[in-house]
């Protein structure tokens, strides 16, 4: 047999060879080694950031505590409006910018900013408890409070109505009326109702007490709306009354607005099943 040919490299030169490719095999097998570890960091922390992960799932809406009046302690407050003065005469509205509204009324149709009814009372005032309710929610109704615009007038002229509670429009005339709030603290909505058209439904978040609602067609066409956030609210009526019914025992501000005199409180505490009274005065 041949012998194998000696390498011709020096010995010293050989084992640094050796060394580096131990070197090399070292740094490999490091390299694995922090792979694995790496590896194996991200899968746990991966697990822990998903089992920490919330839930998808939406917590239940809380549902709102109502305050409900106990009807065998419940009272009531009744009053009047009493007008003082001499009382104002009839302002005749104009409706010949628009013939056919005009045609809708027999002879001549009077502004309704004032009425004195025959007893020397206030139509037309819309009356509230002001302050003493604070911290109780009340459920607003689940009928509608409805105004509608008919002979080219808002009927009625001034009506309430709870946070909540759906408004519904009315068109009850052969043409086009334009339904204008101008809300200060609710949110102002201008909206064109065609004859025959369906009925608009809003509501206002907040109170708010006045709204003037205007039609941008016809100018004559006024209306005001009370926002409240109970029941205890009225119109009064063509006697000058009112009434709030099923009033909870307490002390109240009781308010009266009219739409030419303006604002009036009063100050009244109700026992249980108590039946207070008030009359209020403007002087014209």
């Amino acid at each position: 047999m041949r012998d194998r040919p000696q390498s011709k490299l020096p010995k010293n030169r050989r084992l640094t060879q050796l060394e580096r490719k131990r070197k090399v095999k070292v740094k490999i097998q490091k390299s694995k080694v922090l792979i694995v570890c790496v590896s194996t960091i991200l899968l746990i922390s991966g697990s822990a950031c998903s089992s920490s992960k919330p839930s998808t799932q939406s917590a239940p809406a809380l549902k709102t505590e109502w305050f409900k009046v106990d009807p065998s302690i419940a009272g009531s407050v009744a009053g009047k409006v009493i007008f003082e003065g001499k009382k104002p005469g009839p302002k005749k509205v104009d409706m010949d910018l628009d013939p056919v509204c005009a045609n809708h009324h027999q002879g001549s149709l009077s502004d309704e900013n004032i009425i004195v009814n025959s007893n020397g009372t206030l139509a037309n005032v819309f009356v509230y408890i002001k302050q003493g309710l604070e911290g109780k929610k009340f459920e607003p109704p689940s009928d509608p409070v409805v105004i509608d615009q008919k002979g080219c007038w808002f009927n009625p002229r001034v009506l309430g109505i709870q946070v909540g509670q759906n408004l519904k429009v009315l068109n009850s005339d052969p043409l086009t009326h334009n339904v204008h709030p101008l809300a200060q603290i609710n949110l102002e909505w201008n909206q064109s109702q065609s004859p025959g058209a369906t009925p608009l439904t809003r509501r206002f978040a907040e109170p708010e007490t006045m709204i003037r609602v205007k039609c941008n067609i016809h100018p004559w066409m006024h209306a005001w709306i009370g926002s409240v956030a109970h029941p205890y609210f009225a119109v009064t009526l063509e006697d000058g009354s009112f009434l709030l019914r099923n009033v909870p025992p307490g002390t109240y501000t009781v308010e009266a607005w009219q739409e030419k005199f303006g604002r009036q409180e009063q100050q009244i505490t109700l026992a249980p099943s108590g039946k207070g009274e008030i009359i209020f005065k403007f002087k014209g």
